[in-house]
């Protein structure tokens, strides 16, 4: 290869590079946007009433997260729902799971109690906002 090929490569290499830093750090950024899990352009609460799931997926002092719609729900007691927004009010991420009877934000760290929505360990300040719940024909609707 020629000095002058060898220049051009070089040149071309710190291009990509930069490129790729950039391309690195617009990623890193869209880890912290709410677009990204939150399916940002839909509802916090559902709107209109939406099924979930049988009432056998939420045991009598249990609680089961529905992270497609949003939801999570916990049964205090036999035929008793609650049920709170699975979206963190810090920035908008759909939680990811449930450990211990706390609603895990995978974004940023948030815990909610998914009895009651309060907030356990920030940087989320607001609890999650309740969602009418019922049972109907052996199945949970929510909103």
């Amino acid at each position: 290869m020629s000095a002058s090929q060898s220049a051009a490569r070089r040149t071309v290499l710190k291009g990509a590079a930069a490129l790729a830093g950039a391309v690195g750090a617009g990623a890193t950024l869209s880890a912290c946007s709410t677009a990204t899990d939150s399916g940002a352009g839909g509802p916090a609460v559902p709107k209109e009433p939406v099924e979930l799931g049988p009432v056998a997926d939420v045991p009598v002092g249990g609680s089961k997260l529905f992270r497609e719609r949003k939801v999570v729900v916990s049964c205090p007691a036999e035929g008793q729902y609650k049920a709170f927004s699975a979206q963190c009010t810090h920035a908008g991420c759909v939680l990811d799971k449930i450990v211990e009877g706390e609603g895990n934000c995978p974004c940023h760290g948030s815990r909610f109690d998914v009895t009651t929505g309060k907030v356990l360990r920030g940087p989320a300040s607001d609890p999650l906002p309740a969602v009418p719940v019922k049972a109907e024909n052996g199945k949970l609707i929510a909103g």
